[in-house]
C-alpha cells in the first residue's frame, strides 16, 4: 500500500487529495469537492455578473417605457411654425447651410490633446514617487511628451496655431 502524500488523508485503502491541494492526481472522492469548489467559484463569479446583466436590463426597459409613454401621451398636431429651423428665437432667413471655419475644430482638437496629457500626468506622478519606478517611468513620460510636442510642432509648420 503506498504511503499517502503530504496533504492527503486516507479513506479506508484509497488516498484522498485534500481541497488545498493544487493539482489532484487520483480520481478519488476528493475530485468531486475540487469540482463542487470550482462550480461555486464559478457560480459565484456569474452571479455578480447576472447582477450587473439584470441591472443594464432594467436601465433598458425604464428608457423604453419613459419614451413609449411620451410618445402614447404627447399631443401630435403639426403646424408650419412648428416644423421651421428654431435657433436662438430668430426666424431662420435663407439656405440652412453655413460655412463654419475649420481652424476652430482644430484648436479644439488640440485642447483636447493636452487636456489628455494632463490626465496622463497625474498617475505618472503617483508612480513616478513610489521607490524602484523612477528612471523607468521618466523615460516613459519622457517619449509621450515628445509625441505630443512633434505633434504641436507638426501643427505649428502647418500655421494651423495662427489666429487670424
Amino acid at each position: 500500500m503506498p504511503e499517502p502524500t503530504a496533504g492527503a488523508v486516507t479513506a479506508g485503502d484509497v488516498p484522498v487529495e485534500t481541497a488545498t491541494h493544487a493539482t489532484a492526481t487520483h480520481a478519488t472522492v476528493a475530485d468531486t469537492t475540487v469540482a463542487d469548489a470550482t462550480v461555486g467559484l464559478a457560480a459565484d463569479y456569474f452571479q455578480s455578473y447576472s447582477v450587473v446583466g439584470l441591472l443594464a436590463v432594467v436601465g433598458v426597459l425604464f428608457v423604453a417605457v419613459a419614451f413609449g409613454a411620451g410618445r402614447l401621451l404627447r399631443p401630435v398636431v403639426p403646424t408650419p411654425e412648428k416644423l421651421l429651423t428654431y435657433e436662438c428665437g430668430v426666424d431662420p432667413v435663407g439656405e440652412g447651410w453655413a460655412h463654419t471655419q475649420v481652424r476652430y475644430y482644430v484648436y479644439a482638437f488640440l485642447y483636447v490633446i493636452f487636456a489628455v496629457d494632463s490626465i496622463f500626468l497625474f498617475p505618472w506622478a503617483t508612480v513616478f514617487a513610489d521607490p524602484g519606478y523612477g528612471a523607468t517611468t521618466l523615460v516613459e513620460m519622457f517619449v509621450f511628451l515628445g509625441f505630443l510636442a512633434v505633434g504641436l510642432l507638426y501643427a505649428y509648420k502647418k500655421g494651423v496655431l495662427s489666429w487670424t
